[in-house]
């Protein structure tokens, strides 16, 4: 499988496959919807759940396996949301629990690195790191 050369995988990247991405993006954003914390701010942003998690496995695919399907812009799509610097800790607390229960230690660290790399990108972004101011929004082309 090819890679997100970016990203430097640990040799358990190879074991990774879209049915596990699957199986953890299911299980995880059913508790994200539940979730006292996270669920007002996904609720209130998504109306069509099955559409929004084949974008989100499409996404996944691409950080962890090196797929091409994803199009979208994370960074535009969490812009103008609810969204403070504590929920990426409880999102990424979420995830890794999910992931490690999902899909046993090996993947679940694999996959929680790459998340905490996302979500330190996306606070950056978002102007949420400490010190730091939004970054201007740019009109796709």
């Amino acid at each position: 499988m090819a890679h997100n050369a970016g990203m430097n995988p640990s040799p358990s990247h190879a074991e990774l496959s879209r049915e596990d991405l699957r199986r953890l993006i299911d299980r995880f954003y059913a508790r994200v919807r539940e979730d006292a914390i996270l669920a007002p701010i996904f609720n209130s942003a998504i109306d069509d759940w099955p559409a929004h998690q084949a974008l989100l496995l499409d996404f996944w695919a691409q950080v962890a396996l090196g797929e091409r399907a994803y199009r979208g812009n994370p960074m535009a799509a969490h812009r103008g949301k609810p969204i403070v610097a504590e929920h990426f800790g409880h999102w990424l607390a979420l995830w890794r629990t999910t992931a490690r229960e999902e899909l046993g230690e090996a993947k679940a660290e694999v996959l929680y690195q790459y998340a905490r790399r996302i979500a330190q990108s996306l606070q950056y972004g978002l102007g949420l790191s400490p010190g730091r101011r939004a970054l201007p929004v740019i009109a796709e082309e």
